[in-house]
């Protein structure tokens, strides 16, 4: 089953926020997260709170989401008051968005623009499966307003996508992709896995390979993680399937940054590239950079000037608060000054744009001369990058950086 939620504090019925939370409105980007929580199968890897249809129970169904997500915005209307707050990016997590007929998900959307308005050139972006779309899926999701879609492609080896419970033919793919660019899709990502349990390098550059004859816009690769309580995890400690070697995992990843450069597509964080600056995911850069956004949805985390507060996990929890008149959010965690500032050097010290050495304590200045001649960051005054090897090692960079 999906990961635990954090405990935090308990979260207030009506689902206010403190008043420096509030006052800190309109200085950065807003963004709007929707979760879908629906899948069509379970994927032995996977840990997001997602359920089949099997496992909703009574109180919840997929024919109901829509009506509870509009609810949320309103209520996050009511909550951030008055403020002219134009939505800058919106991005349809799951699960599976498209699971939904694309009129579900543009009532959502256009409750989104009725009550806060879109800002100029916003980005509105969708997960989806490629067996999860139809051409005819695509021209109607790009007519409700959608203007960037993600792939969940993985790999393009059958043994691989086997392992990972991943159901899609690997020709799907460059199909999905050419029906979007027909549809009018401004920007088209792909989302890659490597160093699952059997795959080789020989494998992983197959997948690479054929991402990179999409010609996707951007592309995402991220490392696996065996996430306790999944079927990946339970079979890797039944020593069914090894764990992930992180020599392997380190190989692939030059790989990944030698064919993907290559290719045109250039870093801008850790696990990501894109074709040009444009092609960016603005709405997890934001995340990155610590702006404001609101999450809608079972189990959706937000983020309001300092606040973070995360939502019930079951639909049919979250559908009866948003019924009752209540707030759907599960506990919250007000951050102080110094959490801020470590989250600053976590996330920004991941991105290509860097770290500004100021964000750093004495401690964490000290210790850069030796991360500079161990060849892990460039000192750019006044900003701190990651070099290739650093990007290998970013959580040990990290920890020398927050000692």
């Amino acid at each position: 089953m999906p990961s635990a939620l954090p405990p935090g504090e308990p979260a207030p019925e009506d689902g206010r926020l403190p008043a420096p939370a509030l006052a800190e409105l309109g200085t950065r980007p807003f963004g709007m997260y929707v979760h879908v929580p629906y899948c069509r199968v379970r994927c032995g890897y996977c840990d997001f709170n997602t359920y089949t249809a099997a496992e909703l129970g009574p109180g919840a169904s997929q024919a109901t989401w829509a009506e509870s997500a509009i609810s949320e915005v309103r209520q996050a209307r009511e909550v951030l008051g008055d403020v002219d707050l134009k939505v800058s990016t919106v991005f349809f997590g799951g699960g599976t968005p498209t699971l939904l007929p694309p009129a579900e998900l543009g009532v959502v959307l256009a409750s989104i623009a009725g009550e806060f308005g879109f800002a100029r050139d916003p980005e509105i972006t969708t997960e989806s499966n490629p067996d999860s779309v139809a051409a005819w899926d695509l021209d109607q999701l790009r007519g409700v307003g959608f203007n960037r879609i993600s792939f969940g492609m993985q790999s393009a080896v059958p043994h691989v996508l086997a392992t990972l419970d991943r159901t899609h033919d690997p020709l799907r793919v460059p199909a999905a992709v050419e029906w979007a660019r027909a549809a009018g899709f401004e920007q088209v990502s792909l989302d890659l896995i490597y160093g699952t349990p059997g795959e080789s390098l020989e494998d992983w550059e197959t997948s690479l390979d054929g991402a990179l004859g999409c010609a996707p816009d951007h592309l995402s690769a991220y490392a696996l993680i065996v996430e306790d309580g999944t079927a990946l995890a339970r079979a890797v400690r039944r020593g069914e399937l090894p764990a992930p070697d992180d020599d392997d995992l380190a190989d692939k990843y030059v790989a990944t940054e030698d064919r993907l450069g290559s290719a045109g597509l250039h870093w801008y964080e850790v696990s990501n590239w894109a074709r040009t600056e444009t092609a960016r995911c603005r709405h997890n850069v934001g995340y990155w950079n610590g702006d404001h956004w609101w999450g809608i949805g079972p189990g959706a985390h937000s983020h309001v000037g300092g606040v973070r507060w995360w939502n019930v996990k079951h639909p049919a929890a979250y559908a009866e608060r948003l019924r009752e008149g209540r707030s759907p959010a599960h506990a919250r965690e007000v951050l102080t000054a110094e959490d801020r500032r470590t989250e600053r050097v976590l996330l920004e010290l991941r991105m290509a744009t860097g770290l500004d050495r100021d964000v750093l304590d004495g401690a964490g200045r000290a210790a850069v001369p030796d991360l500079v001649k161990r060849g892990l960051l460039v000192a750019d005054a006044p900003v701190l990058r990651l070099t290739l090897a650093g990007r290998l090692l970013a959580d040990a960079v990290v920890r020398d950086l927050l000692p």
